[in-house]
């Protein structure tokens, strides 16, 4: 598994600021967390999507291909980071 963070920097009121992804072995997103501007998190997984939140059906770009994108940073993190806001997007919902 790898685990990024991708920050979008943007004016939009109703769109994430920040998407945490769980990949696996294979480019796909597995698990997906995205945070709000005004505090909203959320969440989806193989088994749950929403309106606004789901897994891409399309394998992950290469990090250098998003932060190419100048209103976006996208890095690797670790598999804690991602747990921590795992856990905080279901506590939330």
């Amino acid at each position: 598994m790898r685990y990024v963070k991708v920050a979008w920097s943007h004016d939009f009121a109703d769109d994430p600021v920040l998407y945490l992804s769980e990949l696996g072995d294979d480019g796909y997103e597995t698990r997906k967390v995205q945070f709000y501007r005004d505090g909203r998190v959320e969440w989806a997984d193989e088994s749950h999507e929403t309106a606004t939140v789901g897994l891409s059906e399309i394998p992950f770009p290469a990090l250098e291909e998003i932060s190419s994108q100048p209103e976006f940073v996208a890095e690797l993190i670790d598999s804690k980071e991602f747990e921590q806001a795992w856990i905080r997007s279901h506590s939330s919902s």
